[in-house]
């Protein structure tokens, strides 16, 4: 990292912290470079690295001040609390009717469960696949068919330990079983544990992909209620271990999909220690954990696991490398059940895609381009949020996360998101509803939009329709 843009990363991390309030006039260039001791040259090149993020902006002789953010002025929804209680799912025939009808390249993309594709370095990728292909030796295909490239492993476990991880579960590339992406990944964790007619706790609302699986295998849904700033509500997972015979928990602990949430570093501890106590398997999805805001990633549940209780799933599909489908699973006790069930079914990821992330991951600047990426989608959620506040019903809640690329909005009771689904679709932009969200289809007056797409005068002109549409109900 340059040296501007690491102090431009103190900064931001002061203003995110309200150390730097809104409107608070930063340091003078001549106060920061000797405080900091560096040169103007260099904190000027912070300064404008900041106002090009949104977090700061220049006053005509007077400096520059932390910039008033929208968000300020924005309310975030609250979490309704109500007894969990199993639940046969049937949701795909609507997912599918809405994923079906989204396919025009037109489309404004807010309900797509992707970021733009020009914000990942394809070309770099694609020169690692072609160097790594030729270098290949003829008997690695075979030998990577059944276990997984061995650099890869070697690769992901390095950023697990890069990430303080050493202190829990994680401390082999023989722990890590590599997937067709993160959701091969969760269908086999989930096979591994439960047979047909099982309980598993699953979060509302919930990434619709997660219903399907359970549909799918003919599992019922618990579903416990997610607060929108701080995650799965443990006093009512607390009383459905009581009361249920749960076989296992589906969680997201950072950045939550659909709702952004994160769970602090103390309440995934107590969640972990909940889980260790009833001995119920826990389903890590944490595909979202390196699109973090601030200074350090978040430590994953799989952090706190003695016990090899927890399956942490990752992929590099939100990250770097969405069609390459290349995932994995830190199984602990499960490692070998899940290698076996892998082997019975698909039995191995694309070689070529595996052997170009590898490569890409010890050459190719990983992290140079997830800072850039991280600084993309905390510019464009800024932009989206400050649109939202001037376009949507003042009644409008959303959410504020720090990391990730979504918002979860929720309108003012008399909404009908499938309806406002239809009416905006009509005008080529997409959202993705509340309703396939959820088990029972509740959040109906909500939204799950899609920050991740480049910000231009399209993209604002059509959150703009979506207020007109809205106040149209």
């Amino acid at each position: 990292m340059k040296l501007y843009e690491s102090l431009a990363d103190e900064i931001a991390q002061l203003i995110r912290t309200g150390v730097l309030a809104e409107n608070e006039k930063v340091p003078s260039v001549r106060t920061a470079s000797r405080t900091h001791g560096v040169s103007q040259a260099t904190v000027f090149q912070a300064y404008y690295l900041l106002e090009s993020r949104g977090l700061i902006q220049a006053r005509a002789r007077s400096g520059y001040f932390v910039r008033a953010q929208a968000k300020r002025a924005l309310t975030e929804p609250e979490m309704s609390v109500a007894n969990a209680d199993s639940t046969d799912v049937d949701v795909s025939e609507l997912v599918f009717s809405i994923l079906g009808s989204i396919k025009d390249p037109d489309t404004i993309p807010f309900g797509s469960a992707f970021p733009s594709p020009d914000l990942f370095p394809l070309a770099r990728l694609a020169r690692s696949m072609s160097k790594s292909i030729q270098q290949l030796p003829a008997r690695a295909i075979l030998a990577d068919m059944t276990s997984g490239n061995p650099n890869l492993r070697r690769q992901i476990a390095l950023r697990y330990m890069m990430n303080g991880m050493m202190n829990g579960e994680i401390n082999s590339p023989d722990e890590l079983v590599i997937t067709n992406g993160a959701l091969e990944a969760l269908n086999l964790c989930l096979q591994v544990v439960t047979q047909p007619g099982d309980l598993v706790a699953i979060e509302s609302p919930t990434f619709y992909a997660a219903l399907q699986i359970l549909e799918r295998l003919q599992l019922k849904a618990v579903e416990i209620p997610v607060h929108p700033r701080d995650g799965i509500h443990l006093p009512t997972l607390t009383d459905s271990l009581q009361r249920l015979p749960i076989k296992a928990c589906w969680f997201m602990s950072s950045f939550h999909n659909p709702l952004g949430a994160s769970m602090s570093d103390e309440k995934k501890q107590s969640l972990y220690d909940l889980l260790h106590q009833y001995q119920v398997p826990l389903i890590e999805d944490d595909v979202y954990a390196e699109l973090y805001f601030g200074n350090a990633p978040p430590k994953p549940i799989k952090f706190f696991d003695r016990a090899g209780l927890v399956m942490h799933c990752g992929s590099f599909s939100k990250n770097l490398a969405p069609g390459y489908r290349v995932g994995w699973v830190s199984a602990g006790r499960y490692t070998e059940q899940i290698h076996r069930l892998k082997l019975m079914t698909t039995l191995s990821p694309s070689v070529p895609a595996q052997v170009a992330i590898a490569d890409y991951l010890q050459h190719g600047g990983y992290d140079r381009h997830l800072r850039k990426l991280r600084e993309t989608l905390e510019t464009q959620q800024q932009l989206m949020l400050a649109a939202i506040a001037r376009y949507f019903p003042a009644q409008t809640k959303v959410t504020q996360p720090g990391g990730g690329y979504f918002l979860w909005v929720e309108f003012p009771e008399h909404i009908d998101t499938l309806k406002l689904f239809s009416l905006a679709l009509a005008q080529g932009i997409s959202i993705a509803p509340g309703p396939i969200f959820s088990a029972t289809q509740r959040f109906r007056n909500c939204a799950r939009i899609n920050y991740g797409q480049p910000w231009n005068k399209e993209t604002e002109a059509a959150i703009a329709v979506l207020g007109k549409l809205i106040a149209s109900q």
